[in-house]
């Protein structure tokens, strides 16, 4: 089990906070503004939150603790996820899902949305749960790398599987089996998150893009094109281009990718490296093509018929935002029967025609197709089996590996 080390974050990743505050997953466009009619609303810590990331620890790993589960007595789950991620109604004031398990229960659900970036959150929970004491949160949603760390520092309950037999029977094939969390012993997928290739039709007028050495090497679209700042996107991408699997990179497969993005830099051709304000440039087609997230294209693609996006040949990286109880959480019971609810049908079509990632609920289309027959055919939703066969997920690193590597993509985008 990975040790707890107490120190500060690294300049580097520091600076990945920074920009993730900035530009990626903690800026407002990728879920509030994307969803801003529908009422939410961000709170984001900037700059600031940082210092809560430097908070030494009280104590080292106690290892999972499985505490007095107080469900029964307590009806009530408290759950803290990322900003519009969960559905809401016209209104902006009722969230018929969480409402509809309530109702069906008898559980109250203390429902927060104080995740507005994974590292942020981290130093908010991490003094606790380092001490071995409860974070007053009983489910919550971090992205697979962070989950993994979760896990490996032991900071999470195993779960029941016995209180889970909906998510047992429906979790989609392709999300069955991640190597930082086999058969899903810590953890759930809440929703998946592709990877792609994005373009301005307008924009391209009449270039052929058909894989990352299209938008790395072709000339006609030099200073129009664009990759992420989250490393794992980007630099997965080129790997998978280069004939690499990122669930096994090595060291020297990492320096050549970063080596052939660098080349890309220097003579121009990559605009910039970019969180989700990509949207915008892409709209106006200063951005010809650009690696995307394909919940942002499926949202851009409503107003603008001229965006289109591709999976390459290649393939194409796919991560999830999982489901997890935290050690010392009062409400276990409670939290895994959220989970399971979530991987009913109907739940599960809901909250997908909603949010428009991508569902690890398998055998929802029908009920999706009942509320929007274009998000149930849309594979940047609902994966048909050829699009699922080419997802690809950067493989779990250590903390070593993890400092390192994040210290070379910071120069090589000038973070």
């Amino acid at each position: 089990m990975e040790q707890y080390e107490p120190d500060r974050l690294s300049p580097t990743q520091v600076a990945a906070v920074r920009r993730s505050f900035v530009s990626g997953r903690a800026a407002l466009t990728r879920r509030s503004l994307l969803r801003a009619s529908a009422g939410g609303a961000l709170a984001v810590g900037g700059p600031a939150a940082l210092t809560g990331c430097g908070i030494p620890a009280a104590g080292k790993t106690q290892g999972t603790v499985t505490s007095d589960d107080h469900s029964a007595k307590e009806r009530t789950v408290s759950f803290s996820n990322w900003p519009e991620y969960v559905d809401v109604d016209d209104s902006g004031k009722h969230r018929p899902t969480l409402e509809a398990f309530t109702k069906r229960t008898g559980i109250a659900v203390e429902y927060t949305e104080d995740i507005n970036d994974n590292n942020e959150f981290f130093g908010k929970i991490k003094p606790q749960l380092a001490a071995g004491q409860d974070t007053g949160r009983d489910l919550i949603v971090l992205t697979d790398w962070l989950a993994a760390r979760l896990i490996r520092l032991g900071w999470v309950q195993k779960l029941d599987p016995s209180h889970l037999p909906h998510a047992y029977t429906n979790l989609a094939a392709q999300f069955r089996d991640p190597d930082w969390d086999p058969g899903h012993a810590y953890s759930y997928p809440w929703q998946g998150v592709f990877t792609v290739l994005a373009y301005n039709k307008k924009a391209l007028d009449g270039i052929e893009v058909k894989s990352v050495s299209d938008l790395l090497d072709n000339g006609r679209l030099k200073g129009r094109v664009g990759f992420l700042s989250e490393m794992r996107d980007s630099i997965g991408m080129t790997l998978l281009d280069m004939g690499k699997d990122p669930a096994k990179v090595t060291d020297d497969d990492y320096d050549a990718a970063t080596a052939r993005l660098q080349r890309a830099v220097d003579k121009g051709q990559i605009r910039r490296f970019t969180g989700n304000d990509y949207t915008s440039d892409l709209a106006k087609g200063d951005l010809a093509a650009c690696v995307a997230w394909g919940g942002d294209i499926v949202q851009l693609q409503a107003d603008n018929p001229d965006i289109g996006y591709l999976v390459p040949d290649s393939g194409y990286m796919m991560s999830t935002d999982n489901l997890l109880v935290p050690n010392k959480a009062r409400h276990r019971t409670n939290a895994e029967r959220l989970i399971d609810y979530y991987y009913e049908l109907e739940p599960a079509a809901e909250l997908a025609a909603y949010v428009n990632y991508v569902t690890p609920v398998d055998g929802v289309k029908p009920y999706l197709a009942k509320l929007d027959k274009d998000a149930a055919n849309n594979p940047l939703i609902v994966p048909d089996k050829v699009t699922a066969a080419r997802a690809h997920a950067f493989r779990a690193l250590s903390q070593k590996e993890e400092t390192a590597y994040e210290g070379r993509f910071a120069k090589l985008t000038g973070a």
